[in-house]
């Protein structure tokens, strides 16, 4: 009798022209499991890292959320479109003379920070109930609050001048729920000539890079219960803090008991045991929420 895939992550080099739905539908079929989720979307234009959860680690996948990312770009100035990329309509060009690399590279700097950016109506934002992009392919007109986002830095490596636009290729690093498409429209808001993204290759989500990733091909070469999957006290101990439990706060945890211990790091902490079993992620309780009664640490999930 066969035996199932272990809980754990599979870290896919996205293909372009597949949404991340479809790779996780092909991941489904080659572990044979349903229970396989994705963090982090990318468009079906875009390649590259596509975090997948199998088994108990999808629960994972909602804290990884929160790790930065990376990315190589191109953006095409002079070209406004419907979605901000290469995918949309054309609804305007514009004469490029104007641009230079300082231009350009002094745009850029001001998209560098904290800021509020506005993200493409053609999105996975839902509004109403409804996915953004779902309603703008309907016909309706979507326009879609800012949202406060962290750009690390940008990076220039190419600015290609040219009569019929001005191609730059780029490094960005960036939070979660950054809109590489916005930056290519807003720079080209800036620059007075409009602008969309005509390449995107996700580099990395977090710990998780490119030099860990696997084609579908490369996948699909193995035998089912062979797939090369991170198993979830790996991925753990990776992907956040880690926290070595004595034998008592070991059993606490099992059933999410409250600990008072103090973790000695921010956000989610991987609890292990002493044998090295992942267990459950954890929190720091503020002491504004326990005065007097800390430290204390919090399950936020358990894995057991």
């Amino acid at each position: 009798m066969s035996v199932g895939p272990p809980s754990g992550l599979v870290i896919v080099d996205k293909p372009a022209g597949l949404t991340s739905h479809d790779v996780v539908a092909r991941v489904r079929r080659l572990a044979g499991t349903r229970k396989v989720g994705h963090a982090g979307t990318l468009d079906p234009m875009a390649t590259g890292v596509l975090v997948l959860g199998v088994n108990r680690a999808t629960r994972l996948l909602g804290h990884l959320l929160v790790t930065d990312k990376a990315y190589d770009a191109t953006l095409r100035l002079g070209v406004s479109t419907t979605t901000d990329d290469a995918e949309g309509e054309v609804i305007a060009t514009a004469a490029t003379g104007t641009v230079t690399d300082d231009r350009v590279v002094t745009a850029l700097s001001a998209l560098v920070g904290e800021l509020d950016q506005v993200p493409s109506a053609v999105s996975a934002i839902k509004v109403d109930g409804r996915r953004a992009y779902e309603r703008v392919r309907a016909g309706e007109q979507v326009q879609l609050a800012a949202r406060r986002v962290r750009v690390d830095a940008i990076e220039v490596h190419r600015v290609a001048l040219g009569g019929d636009g001005v191609d730059v290729d780029v490094t960005v690093r960036c939070s979660s729920g950054t809109y590489v498409r916005a930056i290519a429209r807003d720079l080209g808001d800036d620059l007075g000539v409009g602008g969309h993204l005509t390449r995107l290759r996700r580099t990395s989500v977090g710990p998780f890079g490119l030099d860990v990733a696997r084609t579908l091909d490369q996948l699909e070469a193995e035998e089912a219960n062979a797939l090369d999957i991170l198993p979830i006290s790996e991925a753990a101990r990776i992907g956040f803090p880690s926290y070595a439990l004595d034998e008592d706060h070991a059993v606490d945890v099992r059933f999410g008991r409250k600990l008072p211990v103090a973790l000695g790091a921010n956000g989610p902490v991987a609890m292990f045991t002493g044998d090295g079993e992942f267990l459950a992620l954890y929190e720091q309780v503020p002491e504004a929420e326990d005065p007097g009664g800390g430290p204390w640490a919090r399950a936020v999930a358990v894995f057991v």
